[in-house]
């Protein structure tokens, strides 16, 4: 897709709101799902609102073919009669391809455009669904008087998706960033998993054969099915500062293995994942908040080094510009983290304004 550079960050509607030259930074370490066609389901929303970092209504999958209609009233209804405080409202529109997209996007941006943060688009197959969506909002945004841009994030779950991954980072200004969904994406490859997310018993690597005894049992290691997706989403992402997810864990009994699986997604630079039951809010939240042994050791590092030029030892561990770097990311974690979580804050050494012996790097 060619695009004139020097155009990006203009409206692509008259009358609609200045393009977003930064995507916001805050915390996003859940983004919790729920239901908004069932009544009991909302009445709870004030009560899931403070706990969660992001709530996000779902129109998609989940939703029966003749609930989605009540559904998309629900959620009007939840961003009407709610204060979401430091909260962000997202949700999951329906596909580009499916009967319900149009009047899903219609009827949100008239109705609640100023209360929504972000749409969620599923099955994004390349940058031509983002341009469409984007140009569409616009549109929208402009017949409506919404004031603020919509933010739109894309759920990586097709393979063509996958192979356009970094087109579809950079398709639009709006772009918020991505998630990795795990169950469509696994159908698209022709996977041999009904798992959602996660790993399995069977993708391992084995030990070699034991020389002296060709009986001796022979250890293995199951290995992670969404390694390579998830670092390509990552690095897609980041190079345009816009921000990865991991999606859904789908075994709700199992909150080891999907605590493992946040871990993982954390450790290669997710800000945070999908929580689709109550249960795995807390898991979520400690997850993608960083140790704070970690944070006090990069504060150290932050601390020792200045400017953050040259080499030192601290501990005996090598410290320079790259491990300085890396004791910035932490820290900024932290920093947002502690202005919305006063436990953190005082976990972390810091005041719940994020300042303290922290921001000091």
């Amino acid at each position: 897709m060619l695009r004139n550079p020097r155009a990006f960050f203009q409206p692509l509607a008259m009358g609609a709101p200045q393009p977003p030259r930064e995507i916001p930074a805050r915390p996003m370490r859940m983004i919790h799902f729920f239901d908004p066609g069932h009544p009991r389901m909302r009445a709870r929303i004030p009560q899931i609102i403070p706990q969660v970092d992001v709530l996000l209504g779902n129109l998609e999958d989940a939703i029966a073919a003749d609930r989605k209609e009540e559904a998309r009233t629900g959620l009007i209804e939840v961003a009407r009669e709610n204060d979401f405080g430091d909260t962000a409202l997202w949700t999951r529109i329906n596909s580009l391809d499916s009967p319900w997209f149009l009047d899903d996007i219609t009827e949100l941006v008239e109705t609640i455009g100023d209360r929504l943060d972000v749409i969620m688009l599923p099955k994004v197959n390349g940058p031509w669904d983002i341009a469409f969506l984007d140009q569409l909002l616009a549109q929208l945004e402009a017949k409506h008087g919404v004031r603020e841009p919509l933010l739109v994030h894309a759920v990586l779950e097709t393979a063509i998706g996958v192979s356009n991954v970094e087109a579809i980072a950079t398709a639009s200004p709006r772009m918020q960033g991505m998630s990795l969904g795990p169950a469509d994406l696994a159908a698209s490859r022709r996977m041999k998993t009904t798992r959602v997310g996660g790993g399995h018993p069977a993708y391992l690597v084995r030990s070699d054969p034991d020389p002296s005894d060709a009986d001796a049992p022979r250890p293995t290691a199951q290995q992670d099915l969404w390694h390579y997706t998830m670092a390509r989403m990552v690095d897609a992402c980041n190079a345009a500062d816009c921000y990865p997810f991991y999606g859904p864990f789908g075994d709700i009994a199992d909150p080891v293995a999907c605590e493992d699986q946040f871990r993982n997604a954390f450790l290669m630079g997710c800000v945070g994942a999908w929580s689709i039951h109550p249960s795995q809010i807390d898991i979520a939240k400690r997850v993608f908040s960083p140790p704070a042994d970690e944070v006090a050791f990069a504060r150290r590092i932050v601390e020792a080094m200045g400017d953050g030029s040259g080499v030192i030892m601290l501990d005996g561990k090598m410290q320079d510009d790259a491990t300085y770097k890396q004791a910035q990311v932490m820290l900024t974690t932290a920093r947002r983290l502690a202005e919305r979580d006063p436990e953190l804050a005082a976990l972390y050494g810091l005041d719940a304004g994020g300042s303290g012996p922290a921001a000091q790097g």
